[in-house]
């Protein structure tokens, strides 16, 4: 139980993250170039925690097939959830500007928001879980990763929420409920995966990270390249250093 716990109460930090940046995205004015140059230094924390700590330790688990098939499997459910949310309204849930729908104008559209935040965070949650069973370790560079990458999330998300008209108590609430289940996902994955094989929970933290890959190229590199262009690539790569060394200190 105590395992459960400590693995529920990281998840619940990374995710509140969201909740962190949602407050300065309420209440603060922050230049959209600002919030692209964070989402491109959280791409670059993912994409080397993804590869390093989650892929590389599920290869060691049960090698190559097993890892392909599940980062696969993980990319194709993401990216048709992805789809189907985007169509009720939520392809534009990281943006800023004036780009998510009102209520009136689509409704439904502030629960496809939701739904798609969720769609984020549980495979990052589920990880930080499952990365504490049979003995694990959990990554400083992988929490490090989810709560980086969520800042920009929430700051984006709420300040584009605000701009559609939605009410601070509406932002507040979902990311609050979401940083919850984001905890709650992490105590889940370690609590009901403690008799997996390790066969399994390498398939699992390979469909997690194929998840994560497809949400960085679906979501947060095209958000930071259409606000500061060129410099997304440096930005980005000066993130995956700075998770590299967190990682082998």
């Amino acid at each position: 139980m105590g395992g459960a716990l400590v693995a529920g109460g990281w998840g619940l930090f990374a995710g509140a993250a969201l909740l962190v940046g949602a407050a300065v995205g309420s209440f603060v004015r922050v230049a959209p170039r600002w919030i692209a140059l964070v989402m491109a230094f959280g791409s670059g924390v993912l994409l080397s925690a993804v590869p390093f700590e989650l892929i590389a330790e599920a290869y060691e688990r049960s090698g190559m097939w097993p890892v392909a098939g599940g980062a696969v499997a993980g990319a194709a459910v993401y990216s048709a959830a992805n789809v189907l949310l985007a169509r009720r309204g939520a392809q534009h849930r990281k943006r800023s500007g004036q780009h998510q729908p009102s209520e009136s104008e689509e409704p439904g559209s502030g629960s496809a928001i939701a739904l798609g935040a969720l769609l984020d965070g549980v495979p990052e949650s589920v990880v930080i879980g499952t990365s504490l069973l049979g003995g694990g370790h959990l990554g400083a560079a992988t929490v490090g990763a989810v709560f980086i990458s969520n800042l920009p999330e929430g700051l984006a998300s709420a300040a584009g929420m605000r701009a559609a008209g939605r009410s601070r108590t509406y932002v507040f609430a979902l990311w609050a409920s979401i940083a919850v289940i984001s905890g709650l996902a992490a105590l889940a994955g370690y609590a009901l995966l403690g008799g997996a094989s390790p066969a399994l929970l390498a398939v699992i933290t390979a469909v997690a990270g194929g998840a994560i890959l497809s949400m960085i190229a679906d979501t947060m590199i095209p958000e930071a390249y259409s606000r500061v262009h060129l410099l997304t690539g440096l930005v980005t790569v000066t993130g995956f250093l700075a998770a590299f060394a967190l990682g082998h200190l």
